[in-house]
């Protein structure tokens, strides 16, 4: 029955080449239609950095992006597998530290956690680190931090390796991209496929009135002197920051949150923010050199959470991933799955994504 399944896919983002990998897989007929290129350079996704920490997230979001991000930690792995080409993926856990003066700041983030954790007891418990066990864990952060907070089983991938090899496999699998194809759904031709699903991120704002965008700034430099084994969190009042470790002495440094649909490059502030607020997790960082410095705006609703939009049960507009689109990509396209190949809404329904009924006049 999939075999007679064509479906359009709008977007060739995370969501768009994880989606149309999934369907083709299951014998579906897949058409993907983007309006840049194939290297995609320019997307949200390609300057991420791909923590898969849902405890971390759970501070500044509602439980079932935590429940969504736990139950993609499982499915990554399985998914990664499947692919021809390799993806670094790690999971020893994340790491949460802060300097003496912001301990204040560092008791209320335990608080939190402990009330996920009350509320999911079945996910990982956060294990608290006095300086001996912060100095086995990480043995170069022991010298500027007294304590730490380990949180087990998180993870984190390499972005742009996963996006190459989601596109090698959607090849290998006859699925058809149009790239460079200035996309209107509006004039969309809905009546060839017998669903459209819309995964263009910032590229729906003009169809989806509630839509904004939320301005990141991420920094890549080489680190030599720099040995940390997993993704660092710096719990500041000012300038909190996240430090992701990736294979060759790379890390990807970010945090910042703007309220803006501003896409020009990076600012001066932000990139002195960072650097600095980096330097004070470990000096060797002075020495470090920038090989890239990115800003692109996130998706987002006014709750920050996802939503499916969906009409007349042949156009599905997925979008509002945020900040967390690595962290729940697998949950989303699960959702997605069930309501074009089996016409459920249970997996949806599990993670308390909202599906919203609407119309679209050109849709028959």
């Amino acid at each position: 029955m999939n075999a007679t399944k064509k479906i359009a896919i709008l977007g060739a983002g995370l969501l768009g080449r994880l989606l149309a990998y999934e369907l083709a897989r299951i014998g579906c007929r897949v058409e993907v239609f983007e309006k840049n290129t194939s290297a995609h350079s320019d997307a949200a996704a390609y300057i991420a950095a791909a923590m898969l920490a849902p405890l971390a997230e759970s501070v500044s979001t509602e439980i079932n992006i935590v429940e969504m991000g736990y139950y993609s930690l499982k499915r990554w792995p399985s998914i990664l597998a499947g692919l021809e080409q390799p993806v670094f993926f790690q999971q020893d856990g994340s790491l949460i530290v802060w300097h003496q003066q912001d301990q204040s700041t560092a008791a209320h983030f335990k608080q939190q956690l402990q009330s996920v954790n009350q509320a999911l007891p079945d996910i990982p418990a956060p294990e608290m680190l006095n300086k001996k066990q912060l100095f086995q864990l990480e043995p170069q952060l022991s010298q500027q931090f007294e304590a730490g907070i380990f949180l087990p089983k998180e993870a984190q991938l390499d972005n742009r390796e996963l996006l190459a090899a989601l596109l090698h496999e959607g090849v290998k699998l006859s699925v058809q991209y149009h790239w460079e194809h200035s996309i209107s759904l509006q004039e969309f031709p809905h009546h060839h496929f017998d669903h459209v699903i819309d995964c263009r991120g910032m590229g729906s704002k003009n169809d989806l009135d509630q839509l904004r965008g939320v301005r990141g700034e991420v920094l890549r430099v080489y680190a030599p002197e720099v040995e940390l084994k997993r993704p660092t969190r710096l719990i500041h009042p000012k300038y909190p920051l996240y430090i992701a470790p990736k294979r060759n002495h790379l890390f990807v440094i970010g945090a910042t949150e703007i309220e803006s649909e501003d896409d020009s490059p990076i600012s001066v502030r932000s990139t002195l923010e960072l650097l600095s607020a980096a330097y004070t997790v470990h000096s060797g960082f002075a020495e470090a050199r920038i090989i890239e410095a990115s800003a692109k705006c996130r998706p987002s609703f006014k709750d920050n959470l996802p939503r499916i939009i969906r009409s007349n049960n042949k156009l599905l507009q997925v979008n509002g991933l945020y900040r967390h689109g690595f962290l729940i990509a697998p949950a989303i396209v699960d959702s997605l799955l069930s309501l074009v190949i089996d016409n459920h809404e249970s997996t949806a329904e599990q993670f308390h994504i909202a599906i919203q009924e609407s119309t679209y006049e050109n849709i028959c």
